[in-house]
């Protein structure tokens, strides 16, 4: 699999510096903003699979951005803070952050808050009105019934429904379940896309799964 995608909005460019390495050397790809706006921009457009956001923002103030996230997304969010108070913790994990760090921190506790949440999210089951999908198990049921899927399958609807609406092209589906190994012109996603749809029909479940002619794939939202 492709590495796990890491978003810092962080204004000071020496801490954005020095989290871009920790987590570089650990294997992630990690993207940075400098400003909440920028931050809000790349979430939106990028899809990262974790985000670590400073609460002292120039433009907006941390607690507002993660207000701002949760109304369209479930990406674990991890806040950088200086105010290590009981009432502003518990501000900031009732507006939706899912972890906070007090600062300075320790690379190494980064990284285990880091690894918690990218791991939560992709062991937890992901519900979409009648689909469920249970990664751990690799187990897809719709309706109450088992939607048999072949491995590849799997991988795809797992792909799509963390983000339902959300338009996939085609060349991103090749990079993220055959990690970008597809020959030019291939039309091995195509084919895959058809048998899934096909397996989605038979449980009365044909209308989920969206085709964007000329741009790729989603599954209704």
């Amino acid at each position: 699999m492709s590495a796990q995608r890491i978003l810092v909005i962080e204004d000071d460019l020496d801490i954005a510096n020095v989290l871009r390495m920790d987590l570089g050397d650990a294997g992630y790809a990690v993207e940075h903003a400098d400003s909440a706006m920028n931050g809000l921009i790349r979430a939106r457009e990028d899809h990262p699979d974790l985000i670590l956001l400073d609460l002292g923002l120039p433009d907006f103030d941390g607690g507002d951005v993660v207000q701002r996230l949760r109304k369209n997304s479930a990406v674990p969010i991890i806040v950088l803070t200086a105010r290590d108070t009981v009432d502003e913790k518990v501000r900031l994990l009732g507006l939706g952050a899912d972890d906070y760090l007090i600062k300075p921190f320790h690379p190494d506790e980064l990284l285990a808050r880091v690894k918690v949440q990218l791991r939560q999210r992709v062991t937890e089951s992901l519900t979409m009105g009648d689909l469920t999908l249970d990664p751990q198990k690799r187990l897809v049921t719709y309706k109450g019934e088992e939607l048999r899927l072949s491995p590849k399958e799997f991988d795809i609807l797992a792909l799509l429904i963390r983000q339902p609406g959300r338009v996939y092209s085609r060349q991103e589906i090749g990079q993220e379940i055959w990690q970008g190994r597809l020959p030019e012109g291939s039309n091995v996603v195509d084919v895959h896309m058809a048998n899934l749809r096909a397996k989605l029909r038979d449980l009365d479940g044909y209308g989920l799964l969206r085709t964007v002619r000329g741009v790729g794939y989603a599954l209704r939202g």
